[in-house]
């Protein structure tokens, strides 16, 4: 085979390192370096004499490592066989790297399992050709980007996978979240990877993550993301999942009137009532119940019922004072009780003389002391005529007539007083008047 009279490099663009394709040389070779390059003869396997950018003649002067294995005779013109290593050291800043199957982890916020993937890029620049081409590109024609990558995958993986994990914990995160965090993240990362990277003779001089994202088609993501959905909605209309599953309930007992009572049951009533429920759930069991079917042939037809302006209680349209607080509710539009019938003030049904129990809805029959008109269990003032209610004792039950400060049956005093200040309230107070503190 031909001397090579010229060597000059001629591999493809972007690439790390790259070997020229004949090893037939001789002491009047010309070896052209680029600016940015540099260039290793080696001979059986060892890296010999290295040559920075410029035009160099293979002598035995300019290759005295060479010249001592090959025993070449100074001054004169020997052919001899080596590899020439071309080294490009330029930054190269668009190195891409990405997962190419999806990290599975563990979401800490809704402990479940999701699949991540993750793409990005980083630059190098070949610090050491020696010792890159020694550890790294062995027997290899040439060395590119997608080599290297192949290389430190497993390192870049392991890293990745570590640390967004350590920061989905640490931080209290969801994975939905971590794209936020993505350049602490890239730091972390770069400063974990960059001595390994100089081990073998490269700088690592920056690691990006471009984006950490969630395969749309995983069906954990899909179920996260429709439960987050329906969360969002409940915060803005205000309900809690138990009240939405309460009102889902109570429309298909709506629908079936004659498990109603049963629905109700099974939705939890008396815990959701205790919880903020009692205002939403109660007027939906009113418009439901309105002209419902509950038993075996009873009917229920609700009582129209309007608003105090004073305090906000519900009271029958008929009620002339309001339950909760004595307020005038400004007229009678049907007359008093003295006038007309007695009327449950819960479904409106008319009250037989001497009735316990109202025959329509079943409900007690509370009456007033002064006009006998039905009113709601613990209201404070009788809805027709505004005068004070009896009221139970605290400690026996016993119900105790107006005015009255001591239980006739237990002796238990009946005045109710500020827990604040100690001063006397009065019945449907809500709040003291000499300290403020809400009646409780």
């Amino acid at each position: 085979m031909a001397i090579i009279e010229v060597v000059k490099y001629d591999g493809p663009p972007g690439i790390f390192a790259w070997k020229y394709p004949n090893q037939e040389l001789g002491t009047w070779t010309q070896l052209i370096v680029n600016e940015s390059q540099e260039a290793i003869l080696f001979k059986g396997g060892q890296a010999l004499d290295s040559f920075t950018a410029g035009r160099h003649t293979l002598s035995t002067a300019n290759i005295p490592i060479l010249s001592n294995i090959v025993n070449l005779p100074f001054g004169g013109k020997s052919p001899f066989t080596a590899e020439v290593w071309y080294v490009n050291k330029t930054n190269s800043m668009n190195v891409k790297w990405g997962t190419s199957s999806p990290l599975q982890l563990q979401d800490p916020k809704y402990k479940i399992m999701i699949s991540v993937r993750s793409f990005g890029q980083f630059g190098v620049k070949i610090d050491d050709p020696r010792k890159f081409l020694l550890k790294l590109v062995g027997t290899l024609p040439q060395f590119d980007h997608e080599t290297l990558i192949s290389y430190f995958r497993g390192l870049l993986m392991s890293n990745i996978n570590e640390l967004i994990s350590s920061y989905l914990v640490h931080k209290q995160i969801s994975i939905l979240e971590i794209n936020a965090y993505v350049a602490e993240i890239s730091k972390h990362i770069q400063g974990r990877l960059a001595s390994a990277f100089l081990d073998n003779g490269i700088e690592l001089n920056n690691f990006y993550i471009d984006s950490i994202n969630i395969p749309e088609d995983d069906p954990a993501t899909i179920r996260l993301k429709e439960a987050l959905a329906k969360k969002a909605e409940m915060d803005i209309i205000g309900f809690t999942y138990q009240q939405e599953r309460g009102f889902d309930t109570m429309e298909e007992a709506a629908g079936n009137p004659g498990n109603l009572g049963v629905g109700m049951m099974n939705t939890g009533m008396g815990l959701g009532l205790g919880m903020g429920f009692a205002g939403p759930a109660m007027d939906m069991v009113n418009r439901m119940t309105r002209g419902m079917n509950l038993d075996s042939g009873t009917t229920v037809i609700r009582q129209e019922q309007r608003s105090c302006s004073k305090c906000g209680v519900m009271n029958p349209v008929e009620g002339r004072f309001c339950s909760g607080c004595g307020q005038a509710l400004g007229g009678n539009p049907l007359g008093s009780p003295s006038a007309n019938k007695i009327k449950c003030f819960e479904c409106g049904h008319e009250l037989n003389a001497g009735a316990k129990f109202c025959p329509g809805c079943g409900n007690p029959y509370r009456p007033c002391p002064s006009c006998k008109a039905d009113n709601p269990e613990g209201a404070a003032s009788c809805v027709s005529c505004g005068k004070e209610m009896p009221k139970a004792c605290g400690k026996c039950g016993t119900m105790v007539a107006p005015g009255v400060k001591f239980c006739p049956h237990c002796g238990d005093s009946m005045v109710i007083k500020c827990s604040g200040c100690g001063h006397e309230l009065k019945a449907g107070q809500k709040f003291c008047a000499e300290c403020g503190t809400k009646a409780g």
